[in-house]
């Protein structure tokens, strides 16, 4: 089953602003550092308490966000949000929707298997820019 949701960018804020909507709306929180990450030791040590993920789910709720963690560039409207795809059940179920959502588009990162899942992102053929995310298959 796939879901579909808004995945945000903060500027070093993404704690404080996903703490802010889980009060609001309710909901689990979830959080995970850089620092946590298995590639922790290749990022800057500035970045180890930066969020590289968090949602925020309740019934038909679901957000994803993260900080900005690009050096070369700092998040300002228009880049600072995308529109996510995820799936549960693995990679075969969102390759479709991948492949003909990014033709006549710029992919940005090829869907491939990454430590958390399968991941890859685009900017559409109308300059939206999209992220598709599946966990990967129980063992």
């Amino acid at each position: 089953m796939i879901k579909f949701a808004p995945y945000l960018y903060f500027n070093g804020n993404c704690r404080e602003a996903m703490t802010f909507y889980k009060k609001c709306l309710g909901g689990e929180l979830r959080l995970m550092t850089v620092g946590e990450t298995p590639n922790a030791s290749q990022m800057p040590a500035a970045q180890k308490d930066k969020i590289m993920h968090a949602t925020l789910e309740k019934d038909n709720v679901f957000i994803m966000a993260s900080d900005w963690l690009l050096p070369t560039e700092k998040p300002v409207r228009g880049n600072m949000i995308n529109l996510c795809i995820t799936s549960s059940t693995g990679k075969q179920e969102i390759e479709g929707y991948f492949s003909k959502l990014s033709k006549d588009g710029k992919v940005t990162y090829p869907l491939k298997e990454e430590f958390f899942g399968t991941y890859g992102a685009f900017t559409d053929k109308f300059g939206i820019n999209w992220m598709f995310q599946a966990d990967k298959p129980k063992a």
